[in-house]
């Protein structure tokens, strides 16, 4: 197994293959970050195709527009991949991690609703909340500032919208430093930004469940180490979604506002139902 992975090792960290609810919706062709503020101008202009809401996706808007509020953290599992699809990224992390969620984004209220800024695969991200729920395929939570600290969310948003407007890149190296971002570590930056630490990075090899994933670990390393410039080390420290112990899940700053749910995004979620609130929207 180890041997495949150093095989495999120059395509671990190219661009995953468009597996992913969202980038399904780009158009055949599109180059660039479908949903960065380009496109979205596009979109508001006719030159691209404008977000076609599906019954699914309704009913996800209006549960967000219900119970979401600027400045809440959302959590998903996703699905992103690497090595052309082959090694399920966004899970293996989860799991390593023991955490029920790979992924954080941060929610505004603009346009009318409730939107997510988040990175893509290239860059800083915003998505309307029904669009970025799709990419779930498992388990749902949202977590919410303790009322002390929500006078602090609108230095939160200025964060997320100038990241945002200079299309920050995302970051393969998951390094600690402003020039690039992943997901969780954009959620943590906005917040201390604010003045608010929510979590502590972790080293790698000190994730709860990484001593059960031993070639998998050492065939990120192996792979790192022909794909990036900063190869990836289990001394390195990265942000992590996180459990009740650890991450940003853990933060005393937050409480709960939706508990880990089964609930994908995609596909119809017939009899699940949508997410149960366990306290006030306020």
């Amino acid at each position: 197994m180890l041997n495949l992975l150093l095989i495999a090792a120059p395509w671990y960290f190219s661009t995953p293959e468009a597996r992913e609810m969202t980038d399904r919706m780009v158009p055949p062709g599109y180059h660039g970050n479908y949903w960065g503020p380009e496109a979205t101008r596009g979109r508001e202009d006719g030159t691209l195709p404008p977000i076609v809401l599906t019954p699914q996706m309704k009913r996800w808007d209006e549960w967000g527009r219900k119970n979401l509020r600027a400045g809440d953290v959302v959590f998903r599992l996703g699905d992103a991949r690497v090595a052309g699809g082959w090694f399920p990224m966004s899970r293996f992390l989860a799991n390593a991690s023991n955490s029920k969620f790979s992924h954080t984004g941060i929610v505004a209220e603009e346009d009318g609703g409730p939107v997510v800024y988040d990175m893509g695969q290239v860059s800083v991200t915003r998505q309307p909340f029904c669009v970025w729920i799709l990419d779930n395929v498992g388990y749902f939570g949202v977590k919410r500032l303790l009322p002390e600290y929500r006078g602090r969310i609108p230095l939160v948003l200025e964060y997320c919208r100038d990241v945002y407007a200079r299309q920050v890149p995302f970051d393969y190296e998951l390094g600690l430093d402003d020039t690039a971002l992943y997901c969780v570590e954009l959620t943590e930056k906005a917040f201390r930004r604010a003045g608010l630490k929510l979590s502590d990075p972790i080293r790698l090899g000190d994730m709860e469940r990484a001593d059960e994933y031993p070639v998998q670990m050492m065939g990120i390393a192996a792979a790192s180490r022909w794909a990036l410039k900063t190869p990836l080390t289990f001394e390195q420290e990265v942000f992590f979604p996180g459990n009740e112990r650890h991450g940003i899940w853990a933060s005393p700053k937050l409480r709960e506002v939706v508990p880990p749910t089964f609930t994908p995004g995609y596909p119809l979620m017939g009899d699940h139902g949508l997410p149960k609130m366990v306290s006030s929207a306020e």
